[in-house]
This record gives C-alpha cells, structure tokens and sequence, in this order.
C-alpha cells in the first residue's frame, strides 16, 4: 500500500522517515518530494509496505504522531490526477 505523508520537517531525511514507519513491518519504498528548483523538501512524501495490514497499522498509529515537532499526516495515496496545463 502506498501512503501519504504530509506535514513533514523540512530537513528530514528519508532514512528518519523510514524509522517509525519499519516498527510496523517492511517498507518496501521512501520518497519525499523536493521542489526542483530550489532542491527543498515540498513538506510531503511517500512510503509503500506490501503488507496492507501492517500499513493500516503504521497509518493508524503514526497519524497524529509528532516528528520534529510537527503531526504527521498519514493517509492513504491517491492516484495523481492528470495535468492538462503542462506543455512539454
């Protein structure tokens, strides 16, 4: 299952964001999302477990949860929505 998580530090890393995540079982992936321009944090990421029991545990739990003095927001990822206004 792949999750939303918002609200992150700024200077957290990917491997901080792992942490809490791997007390509730594997993570197969991290991804925090930086701004291309200015290479900072955008304050948001991804982390996917392919056990969709244990991610319903991480997001339970960690929901709510303070890293670096701020509550995370943890839900469900939802799939992206098409952009029409890029110009390639």
């Amino acid at each position: 299952m792949k999750m939303y998580v918002g609200n992150l530090p700024y200077r957290l890393t990917e491997d901080e964001l792992r942490g809490p995540f791997e007390s509730h079982g594997e993570v197969s992936s991290v991804n925090i999302v930086y701004d291309r321009d200015t290479g900072r944090s955008k304050g948001f990421g991804f982390v996917e477990m392919p056990n969709d029991s244990e991610a319903e545990a991480a997001m339970e739990e960690l929901n709510g949860s303070e890293v670096g003095g701020r509550p995370l927001r943890v839900d469900r990822a939802r799939p992206p929505k098409p952009r029409a206004d890029r110009q390639w």
